[in-house]
Formats: C-alpha cells, sequence, structure tokens
C-alpha cells in the first residue's frame, strides 16, 4: 500500500525533488540571491520610473511653481484648491463616466471577437489581421482621421447622409453636448478593442476541449458551456482586461486632446486634460501635480480592488486536474 504523500506526486515531481534534496543546504539556500540579482533591473526600472516619479509629484503639491521661478511652499494649498474646484470635481465625473462606459463596451465585444478568432479556419486569421490595424495606427493620426469624418460640414458622414439617404448621420458629433463624450467613448473602443481581443483569443485557445466534449456528451447547451467553463476558465484573462481597461481610462488624453480638447465647453474634459491645462496652459504646476497623484491613487485602488475581490492574488492553476 503506498503512503499518501507517495500516491499524490507524479515521477517527475519525485524525481526532481529526490535531485534538489542531493544538492547541499548551502547551495538551496543561496537561491534567493539569484532571484534578487534577476530581479534588480526590473525593480531598478520600477523605482525610477514609477516610483520615484509618485514620490516628486507628492512633494511638489505641496509647493506652488510656474515652471520658471523658485519653488514656493504653499503647504495643502493646492489639496484644498483641488476639494473645492467645481471644474475638478466635473472632470473626476466624467473620467469615472468613460472609465465604466468604455469597460461595459468593450468588454463583451472584444469576448466575442476573441472567441471568434480563436477558431483554427483560415478566413478568422484574415479578419483577425484586420482587427488589428487600429492598434497598429497612431492615436493623434486616428483622432485627426476621425476628425475629417466627422466633421458636421465637409466631413464622410455628412456626405453619406446627404447623397445615400441616412440622415441620422447628419450630427454635429464632436459639437454636441449629448454626443460628444459617446462619440469619444466609442472611438476609443474602435481603436482598444482589438487588443483585448487578443488577450481573449489566447485565453480562449488554452481551456482544454475536453471539457467542452464532456459536457456536450453530458447535454449541456452551448450557453451552459459558456457560464460554467468558458468564463470560469477565463476568469484571470477577464481581470487582466478589466484592469487595463480600467487603470488605462483614467489616463485617456491624446484622443480627446486632438478631438474636443475637453468641448463642448467641458463636456469631454477628463481629469488628465485637466492636468495638462493646469500645468502648461496655466502653468500651476503644483495644483497639476495633484492632479497626478489623484489620477495614480485612484488608478492603484482600483487595481488592488481588482486583484483583491476577484481571487487573481491566488494564482491557483485553472487546468488542475486536467491530463
Amino acid at each position: 500500500m503506498l503512503g499518501k504523500s507517495e500516491y499524490s506526486l507524479p515521477p517527475s515531481i519525485k524525481k526532481r525533488n529526490s535531485r534538489r534534496g542531493d544538492l547541499p543546504k548551502k547551495v538551496v539556500g543561496s537561491y534567493w540571491k539569484a532571484d534578487l540579482v534577476g530581479l534588480m533591473p526590473t525593480m531598478a526600472l520600477y523605482v525610477f520610473l514609477v516610483l520615484l516619479p509618485i514620490v516628486i509629484a507628492g512633494l511638489l503639491s505641496l509647493y506652488s511653481w510656474n515652471g520658471v521661478g523658485s519653488l514656493r511652499f504653499s503647504g495643502f494649498a493646492n489639496w484644498d484648491a483641488f476639494f473645492h474646484d467645481p471644474i475638478a470635481a466635473h472632470s473626476l465625473e466624467v473620467t469615472i463616466v468613460l472609465a465604466l462606459v468604455s469597460w461595459a463596451i468593450q468588454t463583451p465585444i472584444s469576448m466575442a471577437l476573441g472567441f471568434f478568432i480563436a477558431g483554427k479556419q483560415r478566413y478568422r486569421t484574415v479578419y483577425a489581421a484586420l482587427y488589428l490595424l487600429p492598434l497598429l495606427l497612431s492615436t493623434v493620426g486616428i483622432g485627426l482621421v476621425w476628425q475629417a469624418l466627422l466633421d458636421p460640414n465637409f466631413g464622410g458622414l455628412a456626405w453619406l447622409a446627404q447623397n445615400a439617404g441616412l440622415s441620422f448621420l447628419q450630427q454635429n458629433w464632436l459639437g454636441s453636448n449629448s454626443l460628444a463624450l459617446w462619440t469619444i467613448i466609442v472611438l476609443i473602443a474602435w481603436q482598444f478593442i482589438p487588443f483585448h481581443t487578443l488577450l481573449y483569443q489566447m485565453g480562449r485557445r488554452q481551456v482544454p476541449n475536453v471539457l467542452y466534449e464532456a459536457a456536450s456528451i453530458d447535454g449541456a447547451t452551448k450557453w451552459k458551456q459558456f457560464v460554467h467553463i468558458t468564463l470560469p476558465q477565463l476568469r484571470y484573462t477577464i481581470v487582466v482586461s478589466s484592469t487595463l481597461m480600467l487603470v488605462g481610462s483614467l489616463t485617456y488624453f491624446d484622443m480627446i486632446y486632438v478631438l474636443t480638447d475637453g468641448g463642448p465647453g467641458d463636456t469631454t474634459r477628463v481629469l488628465s486634460l485637466d492636468m495638462y491645462q493646469a500645468a502648461f496652459v496655466a502653468n500651476t504646476f503644483g495644483y497639476a501635480s495633484v492632479l497626478a497623484v489623484v489620477l495614480g491613487v485612484i488608478g492603484v485602488v482600483v487595481a488592488l480592488l481588482l486583484v483583491r475581490f476577484t481571487g487573481f492574488s491566488s494564482l491557483s492553476s485553472q487546468r488542475e486536474g486536467i491530463a
């Protein structure tokens, strides 16, 4: 009768453990030094490119500075101005709406396209290449092209409205208070859906077909297979994609700057654009640093909440028990 430990460990694992057991304890204990050396370049980049700028922005938020003269310590005056600034409050509201609606639009479309191009047929590969085109183009270039297409007088959509009988396309897409933000959201989704489509394509191809075959034998419908097999197996893919969508939505700037510059009025003025205007238009770098810190904190909190409440940090295998 085999013991529990001998029965539960595959031969490859026991062989590897036996080899490691033959090594001197000093050698085994020194592995952490090699890991530390390997991580040092990445940690150095993280410190200088992420942590240090955050610290500098936090310190600069306590000063008044126009970018040229000397720094003048102002304490928490910039923070007090932020909490009493109606424009900043509106920009934060627009940013949250943009992030949530972008996630709600991009997630199901990216998932559906990812499942479609995960097939082995050649024509799906051709479609996948076409889907990637917006992702390969410059955001500024995309903004200029769509700005021309959406021109209410001479744009492509206006031409279709006049010559193809599609009168509903005759809209001031970027100049209307009720349409501008939604137009921006759709264009951002058009550009970034291909990236998330690739994530879901790779995730779907990692799901073992034996699970679907077994479910089909048991009489499970396609919908039940999707709910009870596909979604659980794509749990970590969904978390990664959602994190990138939500945190990335906080920093959307170039597309909005090119198309509307925050207009009409403040309809599309997000917090990142507010930060740019505070720094490089109003020359109030201390107040702009406050906005930068707020954006950074929101991004970190969103990422931590997704990791914490989805169980992503456990990193347990999704394919456990599958031969």
